[in-house]
């Protein structure tokens, strides 16, 4: 499954760079793979949630810190379709691809410590937040690409460093507390990228916005 996974993003890379060079594919479709792209990235993450909760302690859930702790919370993004809707596609690119730059770094952290995480699925946790690396990696080339498109609005990204550090924690406890609360802000973030791009997708398609 991984190794499909690596021919389908070398695949959506390849067909990017050959629009972005000649021009010959319309922004709407340049819109729509990455749209497919973000949807794929929080399916994954959901998934890996779901397989966390499966062995997930009861008092991890008390000490899971708040949803505003996130490391990207300081980023003032619209908070539900209506609002997508009134932001300027520039923007909503550059929110898109902040909140993307801002998971290279915790990706690396969720990877390292999976390996070690104590859950009995830990080998498809592991291999799954590869995948999440590679799809984000893909994912932000393509919006590279999209935003020279857009102008220097959509060019602009958000500096929203982590500084969680790499260790998640000594004990099976806060192992899991820890890493199911960054993969859980990962899930939010990805959300809010996915919903971006499909308003971008949508406006590009001259949709009406109720069909959005």
């Amino acid at each position: 499954m991984a190794h499909r996974g690596t021919k389908g993003s070398k695949l959506f890379m390849t067909v990017l760079c050959l629009v972005a060079s000649c021009g010959a594919v319309p922004i709407n479709d340049l819109l729509d793979r990455a749209s497919q792209r973000s949807d794929k990235l929080h399916s994954l993450s959901t998934m890996l949630t779901q397989e966390l909760d499966s062995h997930f302690p009861p008092i991890g859930r008390v000490l899971m810190p708040r949803p505003s702790m996130c490391h990207t919370s300081s980023l003032q993004t619209p908070n539900d379709k209506d609002q997508a809707l009134q932001v300027s596609e520039s923007d909503l690119l550059s929110l898109a691809r902040s909140l993307l730059q801002a998971w290279v770094d915790p990706l690396v952290v969720l990877s390292t410590n999976a390996n070690s995480l104590p859950h009995p699925a830990q080998n498809s946790i592991s291999n799954k937040i590869q995948e999440l690396q590679e799809h984000s990696k893909n994912l932000g080339d393509g919006l590279d690409i999209l935003s020279g498109k857009l102008g220097p609005a959509a060019q602009t990204i958000s500096s929203l460093p982590y500084t969680g550090g790499n260790d998640i924690g000594q004990d099976k406890i806060a192992k899991l507390t820890n890493f199911h609360f960054l993969l859980s802000c990962f899930r939010r973030d990805s959300h809010k990228i996915d919903s971006f791009l499909k308003v971008l997708r949508c406006r590009a398609a001259k949709m009406q916005p109720e069909m959005c």
